[in-house]
């Protein structure tokens, strides 16, 4: 079979596999095997750009960053529908229209807890989607909404010219991966999927937003030329034969089963993939909608019932401290067992320092607790007049309740993280980042032998890695000794790697992949950093004083310490490969951009840092000089736009000689 053939044979393959995991939510081929078919797809078209689909599912992971994100005018507004809160509120809105229209039927939906775009398909291609915004006028997040493998990118069948409304959602176990994965990186946790979708879809960058795993229902047509239908229900019959996911509906006539079923929705909410706020009650038939008409803000013929949060009263019994993967010390409070949003809720955050100061919460006391966002348990407020007599202001300790070592706050004060270089909570990530790629990069220790390790109890410190044996090992893989063979090499082929790695490598707080470059050639050795005073720090470019005191304070730790001299007697290089005798370019900042043919990327940026310069991602105001290989593209322009001076890379190559 040719490439040409292959690609396409590929791309029809993966799209049903896509269709039926994404939409039916019922798969059909392995998430290996679907990968592996992926990369090899990946790796034709790359070969042969040519025989690309406009729709390939190689498309889904984001493309060129953004600067801005464009207005876009509704062809349709996307109205926004007026809310009732209570049932009685509800019956009144359904008896108005029972009363002026005969036989009414109605959908009954669950409104979706997300944010409501608009897609566009012209000659059954996705052209474009964009936000509701003000309903008349949203935001264009076209390359964003390509990233949501639900949402098809071409049609079969389809009209002219079709728009459809829907909701972008965040699922719960797309949610609590990436609040696991922000908890890991040491950034903050999203208070709920809603504000997570919306931060999702709104990023410049979509390859951030293809990474947080967004979905879709459907739930309305907008416009469809040269297409007619009869019923709310028939249009979505329709748009579900164009294999779009379509909001879950039902259709009643009668009031008592309406109300059922929007109690119904509510009992079964954590049953459902994501959050809902409420349920959609619509008349089905057009002809009915176009009688009933509109207000000047809302259809007549649907309202919205909002579902109460619910709040009820406990009792504090206990605070407890847990340390993150990051260090992040975060306060827990333990609660008598209550009833919440169909589970049993047994603890709630408490934050930090000052959510526990600003509310006085104390062990003892009778609190009031919801779900934030219908997910995280949290106190809303004391009531002072159950708090029991002698309870004390709860604070944080200044150690450590793992491993002992001393607490420090973080640069905003808002939250307080051990500095111990080995302690056991951070474990996990303290590995995971020494042995990543910019880091000592030790191929073959990946997750999953990271925790078999830590499980076993073979690792205790990053430097244990060193100590391990064949007879440790051998028995975490099916093949054997020939894989544990393969990763004691790697482990020593690392230990000559640059120290400017090993610096990186260490997890000092403010001290990244190219700050260790500049250390590593500033000072020459890790025992000459070690011995270096703060004052001594703040000299080196890119070092301020914030960095500079965090580099003096991990030194200064016993477990930092501790750590060091056992990577020392394992053989591990302290020495720099890397000290800058011609500092020429101290001070400047290069981009690199398009396809460069003299070095590779990494080449390149090497050159640059040993003559005392930095290799930047984007281009700003303070970059110096914008070297451009073939296709440039955007950062080109941007260069362009600045006044920033351009070169080849001949005039770059002579700038190095």
């Amino acid at each position: 079979m040719n490439p040409k053939e292959r690609i396409e044979e590929l791309t029809a393959l993966l799209k049903v596999a896509g269709y039926r995991y994404y939409v039916l939510d019922d798969p059909t081929m392995e998430d290996y095997e679907y990968d592996r078919l992926l990369r090899e797809l990946e790796e034709l078209e790359a070969a042969h750009p040519e025989f690309a689909a406009a729709d390939s599912p190689t498309k889904r992971v984001g493309g060129e960053a953004l600067s801005q994100f464009e207005k876009v005018t509704h062809p349709v507004p996307l109205m926004s529908l007026q809310d009732v809160f209570s049932m009685e509120e509800l019956n009144d809105f359904l008896e108005k229209i029972i009363s002026s229209e005969e036989n009414v039927e109605f959908s009954v939906e669950p409104k979706i807890d997300g944010l409501s775009v608009a897609l566009e398909y012209v000659d059954g291609q996705f052209v474009r989607g964009a936000t509701r915004g003000d309903g008349n006028v949203g935001e264009d997040v076209t390359e964003n909404l390509k990233t949501i493998h639900a949402i098809p990118m071409s049609l079969e069948n389809a009209p002219p010219r079709l728009i459809v409304r829907g909701e972008v959602f965040m699922p719960k176990k797309s949610f609590e991966k990436l609040n696991a994965r922000q908890e890991a990186e040491g950034k903050p946790l999203f208070a709920n999927p809603r504000n997570a979708a919306a931060g999702s879809l709104r990023q410049l960058d979509p390859k951030i937003a293809a990474k947080r795993g967004l979905d879709i229902y459907v739930f309305n047509v907008q416009l469809a030329e040269g297409v007619e239908f009869a019923s709310h229900t028939q249009s979505l019959e329709y748009l579900k034969d164009l294999k779009f996911k379509v909001i879950p509906h039902k259709k009643l006539s009668r009031i008592a089963e309406i109300d059922a079923e929007v109690l119904s929705i509510n009992e079964n909410r954590e049953k459902l993939i994501c959050d809902i706020d409420g349920a959609v009650i619509k008349v089905d038939d057009l002809a009915q909608r176009e009688r009933l008409g509109f207000t000047a803000k809302f259809p007549r013929w649907a309202a919205a019932y909002k579902y109460p949060p619910e709040i009820k009263p406990t009792v504090v019994e206990d605070i407890v401290v847990q340390v993150g993967r990051t260090g992040v010390l975060t306060p827990k409070a333990v609660v008598r067992a209550v009833r919440l949003a169909g589970t049993t809720v047994t603890n709630a955050t408490l934050h930090n320092q000052d959510f526990i100061r600003e509310r006085d919460i104390r062990i003892g006391d009778t609190v009031l607790i919801r779900k934030a966002g219908e997910i995280i348990p949290e106190i809303l407020e004391v009531d002072l007049s159950k708090r029991p007599e002698g309870t004390q202001p709860y604070y944080l300790p200044e150690r450590c309740p793992v491993c002992g070592a001393k607490v420090e706050k973080d640069e905003d004060g808002a939250f307080l993280r051990c500095t111990g270089a080995e302690c056991p909570a951070q474990l996990s990530r303290n590995i995971a980042h020494f042995v990543s790629r910019d880091a000592m990069d030790i191929d073959g220790l990946g997750s999953a032998i990271v925790e078999s390790l830590i499980e076993k109890g073979l690792i205790h410190s990053p430097a244990d890695i060193y100590y391990l044996t064949l007879e440790d090992i051998k028995s975490l893989w099916k093949s054997g000794s020939t894989a544990a063979k393969k990763l004691l090499a790697a482990i020593e082929v690392s230990k000559q790697q640059d120290v400017s790695r090993l610096i990186y490598a260490l997890g000092i707080r403010q001290v990244g992949a190219k700050t260790g470059k500049v250390l590593s050639a500033t000072f020459g050795s890790l025992d000459a950093l070690m011995a270096a005073s703060v004052e001594e720090l703040t000299e080196v470019p890119d070092v301020g004083g914030v960095t500079a005191e965090s580099i003096h304070d991990w030194f200064s730790q016993e477990q930092s310490r501790h750590l060091v001299e056992r990577l020392r007697q394992a053989g591990v290089n302290f020495e720099s490969k890397r000290v800058i005798t011609d500092a020429r370019f101290a001070g400047k900042t290069f981009v690199l951009t398009g396809a460069l043919s003299k070095f590779t990327r990494e080449e390149a940026t090497e050159k640059i840092e040993l003559l005392g310069g930095k290799a930047a991602g984007s281009v700003s105001k303070k970059t110096s000089f914008v070297v451009v290989g073939e296709n440039a593209g955007s950062k080109e322009r941007k260069a362009r736009e600045l006044g920033i001076p351009i070169l080849t890379e001949d005039e770059f190559l002579e700038m190095l000689q």
